[in-house]
């Protein structure tokens, strides 16, 4: 489970792109209980999901040509510029340079040596995630990439990041990953695509695990819902039990009954 969004290179914001905000927040609703709530006419169609009143995500249209649905995890930072230029040094790309969202906050948007896209929050008005760790919000991100190694060497080298390799048995290795002085927490996962069988390929991404009560209830109800699964309802050991899916605009996300909840 999530283990600080306060500190720089930890989880803090999660944002949903979608061709269709109030069909993906009627989805996501259904699923969570969760609540759309506009930005204002000047957002530009961008608002906040909520749950009980406190923000579990945000959400917006898709923007730029080709783009897909896709959940972006967004890291905390106390300087977006200077975490551009540690991205670049890191041979890293830069989607969007650091701008200025109104007072709430600055953000950027990098792609990282392996081609998973991310982004950064700075924090000004707008702090980021107001609930996580509770049904109906984010738990757990984890990172399918195509280098877990050059990956772990990336993140660690822009965000701080400290880890831990765990072995799985048969060759596998998952990187526990979080931001430094966590006091050995972590907020993620890194897994290297060729050691999981997913209908993803080999394209690296993010994605985020979403706290239930019941995996295979919270199954069920996607699945009725217009989701596409991708992982059914399987334990893992010491971890808890979890599903993965594609929501109805092909949006990959999971969800998870943790163990220690």
């Amino acid at each position: 489970m999530l283990t600080s969004t306060q500190l720089p290179g930890g989880l803090n914001r999660l944002d949903l792109g979608t061709p269709d905000v109030a069909a993906a927040a009627a989805f996501y609703g259904g699923l969570f209980g969760w609540e759309f709530a506009s930005a204002g006419p000047e957002a530009g169609g961008h608002g906040f999901l909520r749950k009980d009143g406190r923000t579990v995500a945000a959400v917006g249209p898709l923007t730029g040509e080709g783009a897909s649905s896709a959940w972006t995890v967004y890291f905390r930072t106390t300087d977006a510029d200077a975490t551009a230029r540690a991205v670049e040094a890191a041979g890293g790309v830069v989607r969007f340079p650091p701008a200025d969202v109104f007072t709430a906050g600055r953000a950027a948007g990098f792609t990282d040596p392996t081609g998973a896209e991310f982004a950064v929050w700075e924090p000004r008005d707008t702090d980021g995630l107001e609930l996580v760790n509770e049904p109906g919000s984010v738990s757990w991100i984890e990172l399918y990439t195509t280098d877990g190694a050059a990956a772990r060497k990336f993140y660690g080298s822009v965000l701080g990041w400290e880890g831990t390799d765990r072995p799985m048995g048969g060759g596998l290795v998952y990187s526990t990953v979080g931001p430094a002085g966590g006091g050995g927490g972590a907020h993620g996962g890194i897994l290297q695509l060729q050691q999981v069988h997913l209908d993803a390929g080999s394209t690296s991404e993010w994605h985020p695990y979403f706290e239930v009560e019941d995996c295979d209830a919270a199954l069920t109800r996607a699945r009725e819902l217009g989701a596409t699964v991708i992982i059914p309802a399987m334990d893992a050991g010491g971890v808890g039990r979890l599903a993965m899916f594609l929501d109805p605009f092909g949006a990959p996300f999971a969800v998870l009954r943790s163990a220690t909840a």
